[in-house]
């Protein structure tokens, strides 16, 4: 709850008084962020990253940025001190990242099956029949969100969602999965400790399968690091839609820099 009413100050305040960068507070020229944070972000080519071990199940993932540095910095600042006008620009970040995934796979359908596409920096739009395009962001433990205040994956997949659909995209956000048990805190685990710690802890809320059923569905977090979470959450979502396409993929803000960058 401190970090929720830390929020809404911070938000209020916002709204009668100058403020000052939502990522380190120094003075801004524009937008939420000052030159030095918005030039963290600036520039951000999204690509395919894999973790090392790959988990089993991990769908394809793609991120913006390693995880280090401002990036990890915003990061935390927005998931941990409630600096909540940070959802605008990290969700602009992985709206981007979301589009070069949508590129990526319009051109697989295009070439056809064992030819990998050049890349391309932005997708003209679902092709027909894809229908809604559903940002499913990974849960977090209902212990955390109390005590944050505030659900950072989900607020930064809505600013996304609105992204997208600003640029013609019919996007949505539906927090369909939940976890059924609670779990190990994830710091200093190991990534087959945090395999085993996520197996089975997932699952979709009543009801959630129905919508993810129409069009694609398309995980999102904020940072990967062993990519456990992913896997168990595209786990979670086909063992209710059992078909191979019922995750095609995931985006993230931010990589652990332990993962590899893979073309």
């Amino acid at each position: 709850m401190r970090a929720s009413w830390r929020g809404l100050r911070e938000e209020l305040a916002g709204l009668v008084l100058p403020s000052g960068c939502a990522g380190c507070g120094l003075p801004r020229v524009r937008g939420e962020l000052c030159a030095r944070c918005a030039g963290a972000l600036a520039g951000a080519v999204p690509h395919r990253v894999r973790p090392s071990p790959v988990p089993y199940g991990l769908p394809r993932v793609y991120a913006a940025l390693p995880y280090d540095g401002q990036v990890r910095r915003m990061l935390l600042s927005h998931k941990e001190r409630g600096a909540l006008r940070l959802a605008v620009p990290l969700g602009e970040l992985l709206a981007s990242v979301i589009r070069e995934v949508l590129a990526r796979t319009a051109g697989e359908r295009r070439a056809g099956p064992g030819v990998v596409p050049a890349r391309r920096r932005r997708s003209s739009g679902p092709e027909p029949g894809d229908g809604v395009l559903t940002l499913v962001p990974v849960p977090s433990a209902r212990r955390a969100v109390a005590v944050r205040g505030h659900d950072p994956v989900r607020r930064i997949a809505l600013a996304a969602a609105r992204e997208l659909r600003e640029g013609g995209l019919r996007a949505r956000v539906l927090t369909v999965l939940r976890q059924r048990r609670t779990v190990a805190d994830q710091a200093g685990l190991t990534a087959r400790e945090r395999a085993a710690n996520l197996s089975g802890a997932l699952e979709l809320v009543p009801g959630g399968a129905r919508p993810l059923a129409e069009g694609r569905t398309l995980l999102v977090d904020d940072v990967m690091t062993t990519g456990a979470s992913l896997a168990e959450a595209a786990r979670a979502v086909a063992e209710r839609i059992p078909r191979s396409t019922a995750v095609y993929a995931a985006a993230v803000v931010a990589f652990s820099p332990r993962a590899r960058a893979h073309v």
